[in-house]
Formats: C-alpha cells, structure tokens, sequence
C-alpha cells in the first residue's frame, strides 16, 4: 500500500480485517459515508473525537486509491486456436 496511508490499518482482531483508522474501531468505510453525505470534518471530529483531521484525509487518499483506474493489457489468442 502506498507509503503515505500509514494511518490506515488492517488487523484480524478488529473489525473483522476492514480498513479501520489506526488500529481503532472506526472503520474508514464510516468516515467516507459521513464525508459522502455532506457531513462536515469538523462534525466528525467533534462525534469522533479520537480522529484528528489527517485521518479524515487519509480515508479519502484510500478510496481515490482503491479506485484508481488501472489499464491492464490482454494479450489475444488466436481464435481458432483450440480448433487444431
């Protein structure tokens, strides 16, 4: 994972391996939820007062990752390859 998500962890005993916030249990699909419905960072932060504001940007620095449009070449087969 990129270097610069260190904030963003994964561990077996929490949250069942989801993408939490330093290892406590506030899962960064929450934070992105808030985020997508309008809510304020300041209002996380307020509700959440164990995130610090780098958290709530990291969360979006992983799911712009995760969705990072990726080209991967296929090579092609001859069609009637299999047909011998």
């Amino acid at each position: 994972m990129l270097k610069h998500l260190d904030r963003i962890t994964f561990d077996p005993k929490i949250m069942m391996v989801k993408a939490c916030i330093r290892g406590m249990r506030i899962p960064v699909s929450l934070i992105l939820n808030l985020v997508a419905n309008g809510k304020p960072n300041q209002e996380i932060l307020e509700e959440y007062p164990d995130l610090e504001l780098e958290d709530i940007k990291q969360c979006l620095f992983y799911a712009a990752w995760l969705a990072e449009e990726r080209v991967i070449p296929i090579e092609k087969k001859q069609e009637l390859e299999s047909v011998k």
